[in-house]
């Protein structure tokens, strides 16, 4: 059998391997040995427990993909390096994904990337008066909307820097999640930035901020640095990896990218990655038989936007759905991809 190496085991990841585990000599790197539902993380923060109903072990759902836990270093035409170890391949799939990069390095920020991390500043949140969120976008809502829910005596801000919340969306949807922080009495600075100084958080105003936690939700980074040793000029300036209309690394027929590394100009949506898991599995197959590849279809998703568990936001293009129907829809979504591993 051809061999099939994975690098990276979240939405597209995992899938890949599901699917093509019967199909390749199949081999999963992940930096952890598990699959979790990053959708879903935040709700960590605010219900630890949480976590389980959202995490997957990956020998569970992969009955024959050899499994490695372990960081990649480098990525060679031939083989992918971990550690003291080289591993060859045929075909190649990197969905690496992305991560929060630490914009203020000498305060203490939690980046929300991970569950472990917030599992790990839900004692401090809990002691904490006062509550910083940095980014306005649908992270940053959402986040805010968990702890204004679960804890509505916490002072919480939000500084953004554009004119509205989840500014990249329609104005319905920004103009019912303002609404929704102003019942919750959270309050949100708008067009300034988080500056430091001195050890003072400050925003680019000169406006002075207080806070016992900062979150940043701000600052996402591709994981593509293992790349550049050998493949540099496949890099966009922004980090993403070129790829063509097939979802192979430009220039490349036997290394595909999926996910939010990716350098196609579409929301880094969980179903996205998900869309790019089922394209690179049917062209793998296909490449097997020597037919022709599917190209991929870059097209406006459905985006659910959860603001607590009973209410949130549904945006597809400019129609706008408020209210329990899509915060009830984050969970079911959820659950159906956690029973689909």
């Amino acid at each position: 059998m051809k061999k099939l190496v994975i690098i990276g085991g979240g939405f597209a990841g995992s899938l890949i391997a599901k699917n093509c585990e019967n199909y390749f000599d199949t081999t999963l790197i992940d930096s952890k040995d598990f699959f979790e539902f990053t959708p879903g993380i935040l709700r960590t923060i605010v219900q630890p427990s949480h976590a389980k109903k959202i995490q997957v072990l990956h020998k569970e759902y992969l009955k024959k993909t050899n499994f490695i836990r372990s960081l990649v270093t480098n990525v060679d035409k031939k083989y992918v390096s971990v550690k003291d170890k080289k591993i060859p391949y045929d075909y190649l799939v990197i969905a690496s994904g992305s991560s929060y990069v630490r914009l203020i390095k000498e305060l203490d920020t939690v980046l929300v990337s991970r569950i472990k991390t917030l599992q790990q500043n839900y004692d401090k949140l809990l002691k904490a008066k006062k509550v910083l969120i940095i980014g306005g976008s649908f992270v940053g809502v959402e986040l805010a909307a968990e702890i204004a829910t679960h804890f509505p005596d916490k002072n919480i801000t939000i500084i953004e820097a554009t004119p509205h919340l989840i500014s990249r969306n329609n104005p319905k949807a920004s103009t019912y999640a303002e609404d929704f922080m102003k019942k919750h009495n959270v309050k949100f600075i708008l067009e300034e930035k988080i500056i430091e100084k001195n050890k003072t958080l400050l925003t680019d105003k000169w406006r002075k901020v207080n806070a016992d936690i900062i979150f940043s939700c701000v600052g996402i980074k591709p994981n593509s640095l293992f790349m550049e040793k050998n493949f540099k000029d496949k890099i966009n300036e922004h980090c993403y990896l070129k790829v063509n209309d097939y979802l192979q690394l430009a220039g490349f027929n036997n290394i595909f990218v999926a996910g939010d590394v990716t350098d196609i100009k579409e929301e880094k949506l969980a179903q996205n990655a998900e869309n790019h898991a089922y394209l690179i599995s049917k062209n793998l197959k296909l490449l097997l038989k020597n037919k022709s590849l599917i190209a991929y279809n870059s097209k406006p998703r459905i985006m659910v936007i959860s603001l607590g568990k009973l209410d949130g936001i549904l945006i597809y293009k400019q129609f706008t759905l408020t209210g329990i129907i899509p915060g009830i829809m984050k969970t079911v979504i959820e659950k159906m991809f956690m029973r689909k591993l």
